[in-house]
């Protein structure tokens, strides 16, 4: 199985996506994971990206693609893996498609988490609390949502024209909400 996971920041799609991984037998493939590695192992690419994060600036989509690629490309995923992080545009879904195409093989669904936005903002605060997160403010939070939702709207009616759509109720427990991700998994 193959699956891309979405929904905005707090709703708890990090936590989903490591355990399904696991359920599924396959890669959890974040994005973040991918650049740390990268970057650690001082790649190529991680070197590159480290020098536009170092700037201060947005690491541009062919280095973003290339360790995307070169991640699905890996064993682990072959047979199924649960992306997290990627893509964030239109050009990456079009881009996706490509890798995929040439590895021979697809998405089979597209999990969205949602979650109410009230919800969202007190889950990310009170994660702010508890982390230190100095960043996690309310105007903070409520712009990252609003960027999410801008730059994630054209995505989900790109997949969701397709059939790839799973809308999951993101909203309570974590083991709630895994129990509704695996009954919303295509057999």
């Amino acid at each position: 199985m193959r699956l891309l996971i979405m929904g905005p920041p707090g709703a708890g799609k990090g936590t989903q996506a490591v355990e399904l991984a696991g359920r599924i037998g396959g890669a959890h493939i974040s994005t973040g994971d991918i650049f740390g590695a990268n970057v650690q192992q001082q790649t190529e690419l991680g070197q590159t990206a480290q020098r536009f994060m170092d700037a201060g600036e947005y690491v541009p989509d062919e280095v973003t693609n290339a360790m995307v690629e070169a991640r699905l490309a890996q064993d682990d995923a072959r047979a199924a893996f649960i992306l997290d992080g990627y893509p964030r545009t239109v050009d990456q879904v079009d881009t996706l498609d490509r890798i995929l195409s040439g590895l021979g093989t697809q998405l089979d669904g597209v999990l969205e988490l949602v979650v109410d936005p009230e919800e969202l903002i007190q889950r990310l605060l009170k994660r702010a609390e508890t982390s230190g997160r100095a960043d996690d403010t309310e105007d903070v939070i409520r712009h990252r949502q609003s960027v999410y939702t801008a730059e994630t709207k054209p995505l989900l009616e790109v997949y969701g024209s397709r059939g790839l759509v799973i809308e999951v109720d993101g909203m309570g427990e974590v083991d709630e909400v895994t129990r509704r991700i695996d009954a919303a998994l295509p057999s």
